[in-house]
């Protein structure tokens, strides 16, 4: 079966790691076009140097390609506000959008959790890198029991940030929150990122709280290990960094201020520590807030590129 052509918009970081994956490891979509604002950007140099065909015009400039007819799939690595006007532009060319920027102006998609439900969708978001990372947890949690608040964080290094991530970091906590609640299924969420200046660069670490009640916590466990090896299948750096940890709640516990009344009473705090290293295809292994994006995306778009092809069919 011929490869689905895929465009990437946004020539930094995220796009250029994303257009490196695409290129070495996916057997379902290839490289169409690279797509930029900056045309001494090293991600279009470095698409140029590997044939790709290249524009510094933006999304005007995909439209005005030849290639653009034979995309199937555009990646948007931008920011959040410029995806809002690059999905104006790209709606009525019938193109599948993956979104890597916080607009959210599709559904939210994370691989191991809802990625089946919204395989026929035009428009998905990919969250945030702190919601691919922790949201999967917070959803085997939820499959066993009510989880009546969750709370993340997400470490990165200062390095691993641009100026995209730091200009979205209001839309980076909101995103998340929400996508926690509604891919996560918590009933109440909150997101912090912490931006680590730390030298040398410290890798990706992820923590997560979970308030719940009376429940089985073996099963507990068992589903957050079973999250964690699915995640790994297609982001090998992503593991636990130490046991899972179970902390009874009381009620005179301040967590209980932090749960609906009307909801069930918590009983238990999970914990969950977890740590992402990038696969340095592009960036440093530190990166693995990035790398777990790039993964995800690259997954999503060959999942919805294949079952466009099999609609089409």
């Amino acid at each position: 079966m011929s490869r689905a052509k895929v465009a990437i918009v946004g020539s930094g970081n995220i796009g250029t790691d994303l257009m490196i994956k695409v290129l070495r490891l996916s057997e379902v979509l290839e490289m169409g076009a690279m797509v930029g604002i900056d045309p001494d950007s090293d991600g279009l140099k470095r698409a140029r140097r590997l044939g790709v065909a290249t524009t510094a015009d933006g999304v005007p400039g995909l439209l005005a390609m030849p290639e653009f007819n034979d995309i199937a799939v555009v990646f948007d690595a931008t920011s959040a506000s410029a995806h809002r006007v690059n999905a104006g532009l790209l709606a009525p060319h019938g193109k599948v959008l993956v979104d890597l920027t916080p607009a959210a102006l599709g559904p939210f998609v994370v691989p191991t959790v809802n990625l089946d439900e919204h395989r026929h969708r035009d428009n998905v978001n990919m969250v945030t890198c702190g919601g691919q990372a922790t949201i999967p947890i917070v959803a085997a949690v939820s499959a066993v029991t009510p989880v009546c608040y969750a709370e993340i964080v997400a470490s990165i290094a200062s390095k691993s940030a641009g100026p995209g991530t730091r200009a979205n970091i209001d839309e980076f906590t909101e995103t998340t929150s929400r996508a926690l609640e509604v891919v996560g299924n918590a009933h109440r969420a909150k997101a912090i990122i912490v931006l680590n200046p730390a030298e040398p660069p410290l890798i990706m670490r992820d923590t997560v709280h979970c308030l719940i009640g009376d429940a089985d916590l073996d099963a507990v466990r068992d589903r957050i290990l079973a999250m964690v090896d699915a995640v790994a299948g297609y982001v090998p750096g992503y593991r636990l960094k130490q046991d899972i940890q179970f902390r009874a709640v009381g009620p005179a516990d301040a967590a209980h201020d932090l749960v609906d009344p009307s909801g069930p009473r918590p009983c238990w705090q999970v914990s969950v520590y977890l740590e992402v290293e990038g696969a340095a295809h592009y960036l440093p292994a530190y990166a693995g807030n990035l790398d777990i994006m790039t993964s995800a995306a690259l997954r999503v778009g060959e999942v919805l590129a294949t079952s466009r092809k099999e609609a089409l069919a």
